[in-house]
């Protein structure tokens, strides 16, 4: 434990003659309290149109954490679409997917979504009288049921297509995806075998069909175990005969070692994908014959060391969206990302002004507007329009406004440091900052290493409170784009290949570090946190490092072999193939990184928290790594916070509040911090 330090001096002015107070890093008051960052947590989702409006999903933490359906009407106002305890939101492949798709009709718009509770797809005419949500689908009590996403409504042929997950069996693995024609009527509401089955279920994971603007051909990705979507998937192009049946499938692009993670068609009927051929995910054209015949070589449109897609954790995903004319709206960057109008003839790429410095991948197209979600330092994500006639750029849903100061907002630093044998690590550092509080002379600041989840990801820069909540009490930040994240093309997405837990937390260590070097951290008080994938990274950092004087891990993955064995769900249930090495192969080496199997080097406080009802990385994990750590007879300080109602990934306030507040109170207890209106952390010793 460090030494407590209670050093407070007279202020000084500071600039703009404003008095600023002397105060121990970790111990300054800031008006960001963990209310503040629960009540502003999440992003806008799924943005599209139906007719002239646009339409998204947004997070609701104070209503149980549901996505609620929001649309804009023409005069600009704001409507929720459907009251509470609706919840728009998918549990295909557990992360989900796009759960809404509308369309408009002189008598007012028809949607059809997922609700969450029941995961039944269901239609609803919100300006109809006395409109009610009405199912589509019908329930199924075995295992995981019938789940749907990534809709696409054919109202001219009374159906709506979707991705269909349904499990045969009690297993997480006893599923199936198939696509699927719903019949709008409701005669499938109780009847499953009205439910048309579109595909052959020939792969195992599947994404939504986008059909050519002449409806005579669908196309869509596939892939299978072990790949994850982002190793290899393939692009699926199939003839839709008259009576709305798909003809045999044809891989047309990628394969086991290229990913396509999104497929759209130009309005005059070529069909664009995005796919990383070249080590980066760029753009790529391909014509189709109208009647039948192999499609042409595929095109770059604009061949770039620069990602125009991602990793397509969801269902649905979208980086860019075709307009008419055939210009072509993409989400593209290296690390941040920008959205720009490519001109397919010309490679050229016209990016969008304003302040925002990060793209979702969730852009759609209507004429010539396109709408998306995008944040920055400065602001939380909003749902942008731009107007591709005038080029203007504005905020039309969950526009940011700042419920502090914004001069409490951290000043992040985007850095690349030198790793193990010179690699590069990128990160993204926010020192400590508060407009009214500084450190004595001389003394260095804690900081918290972030791993973000994945791994296959990104932690991005935006403004994100609770970041704020930290570096505004003067705790300094380190995010860090480890070797194996997203944004920087394949090959450093690839350094994590079969060495998840080593480089991973290198790379982290090496942050921390060269930051305590170079004299911008007290290398006595640093710690890591993280969640899911973030979560093991924390972990195998405090059984493998003497880096961190503690660490916070979150729904974490703790046990290799057990992870792999059966204890998560289906999507990842072969990750590890890829990320640690075949378990037929290497068993050896499932044993040697788990922080489970190594609970007796922790000697550091830690604090664990975890959801009740995760299946990604269930409760056992937890309870497993925790009875180990109290079975070696020596006394490691920590604390286990299990909450009822969470999944993978905490959506409700009360639940961050806690969480938020509790991690805040391990690193005043193991600082030195004296931090005010915090509950204690009850620690175990």
């Amino acid at each position: 434990m460090a030494d407590a330090k209670d050093t407070e001096e007279p202020g000084h002015m500071g600039d703009g003659d404003q008095m600023v107070d002397i105060k121990a890093y970790g111990s300054w008051p800031s008006p960001i309290d963990a209310a503040l960052a629960a009540a502003h947590d999440g992003r806008p989702e799924y943005p599209g149109f139906v007719g002239d409006e646009a339409w998204w999903t947004e997070p609701r933490p104070a209503e149980a954490g549901r996505r609620a359906l929001v649309r804009r009407r023409p005069d600009g106002s704001e409507h929720v679409v459907l009251p509470a305890p609706w919840n728009v939101r998918s549990r295909v492949i557990e992360y989900g997917g796009r759960p809404w798709a509308g369309t408009d009709r002189p008598e007012g718009p028809l949607v059809v979504f997922v609700n969450f509770a029941d995961q039944r797809l269901y239609a609803y005419a919100p300006d109809a009288p006395d409109a009610a949500p009405r199912p589509l689908t019908p329930v199924s009590a075995l295992g995981g049921g019938l789940r749907w996403a990534d809709p696409v409504l054919r109202p001219a042929h009374g159906e709506v297509w979707c991705v269909l997950e349904e499990f045969t069996g009690e297993g997480p693995g006893d599923v199936r995806r198939v696509l699927a024609a719903v019949p709008l009527d409701g005669s499938a509401a109780e009847d499953r075998t009205a439910v048309r089955e579109l595909s052959d279920g020939a792969h195992r994971f599947v994404t939504g069909a986008r059909l050519s603007p002449d409806g005579r051909h669908a196309a869509w990705l596939g892939w299978d175990h072990p790949r994850m979507p982002w190793d290899g998937t393939e692009l699926l192009l199939s003839e839709v005969a008259d009576d709305g049946t798909l003809g045999p499938a044809r891989t047309v692009a990628g394969g086991p070692a290229e990913s396509v993670c999104q497929a759209d068609w130009a309005t005059d009927g070529a069909l664009l994908y995005s796919g990383d051929a070249s080590g980066w995910w760029n753009l790529y054209r391909l014509d189709v014959p109208v009647a039948g015949g192999a499609p042409g070589a595929a095109r770059p449109l604009c061949p770039r060391d620069e990602e125009f897609g991602g990793p397509l954790w969801k269902v649905g995903l979208t980086w860019f969206a075709p307009l008419p004319g055939g210009l072509v709206a993409v989400v593209h960057g290296v690390g941040s990302t920008a959205l720009g109008i490519l001109d397919p003839e010309t490679g050229e790429v016209v990016d969008t002004a304003g302040p925002w410095t990060e793209w979702a991948s969730a852009v759609a197209a209507h004429g010539t507007r396109v709408v998306g979600v995008a944040a920055s330092p400065r602001t939380a994500a909003e749902v942008v329009e731009l107007d591709t006639r005038t080029g203007r750029a504005r905020v039309i849903g969950a526009a940011h406004s700042d419920p502090v100061d914004p001069a409490y907002y951290p000043e992040p630093q985007i850095r690349t440091f030198a790793g193990p044998d010179g690699r590069d690590v990128h990160a993204h550092i926010y020192p400590p900052h508060s407009p009214d509080h500084t450190a004595p002379d001389g003394e260095l600041p804690p900081y918290v290493v972030w791993a973000h989840g994945g791994p296959t990801s990104h932690a991005p820069l935006v403004l994100d409170l609770e970041i704020a909540y930290f570096t505004s009490r003067g705790i300094g930040v380190a995010e860090v784009n480890y070797g194996g994240s997203t944004g920087y093309g394949r090959e450093y997405r690839e350094r994590l290949r079969e060495q998840w837990g080593v480089v991973d937390v290198e790379d982290c260590a090496a942050v921390a570090l060269a930051l305590a070097d170079e004299g911008t951290a007290d290398r006595a008080r640093l710690a890591v946190r993280g969640g899911s994938a973030g979560g093991w990274t924390s972990a195998a950092s405090l059984t493998s490092t003497d880096v961190y004087a503690c660490g916070t891990v979150i729904y974490p993955i703790l046990d290799l072999a057990g992870w792999a064995e059966g204890e998560t769900h289906d999507f990842e249930s072969q990750y590890l193939e890829s990320l640690v090495g075949p378990l037929a192969e290497v068993p050896a080496r499932y044993a040697e990184r788990s922080p489970a199997e190594h609970a007796d080097r922790l000697t550091v406080p830690f604090l664990l928290l975890q959801g009740l009802d995760d299946v990604i990385c269930p409760p056992a994990q937890c309870e497993r790594f925790l009875a180990r750590v109290e079975s070696q007879g020596r006394r490691v300080p920590h604390a286990y916070i299990a909450f009822e109602g969470e999944g993978h990934g905490f959506r409700r306030a009360d639940t961050m509040i806690r969480a938020l507040e509790a991690e805040l109170s391990l690193y005043a207890q193991v600082f030195g911090l004296h931090v005010d209106g915090v509950p204690t952390l009850e620690l175990t010793k």
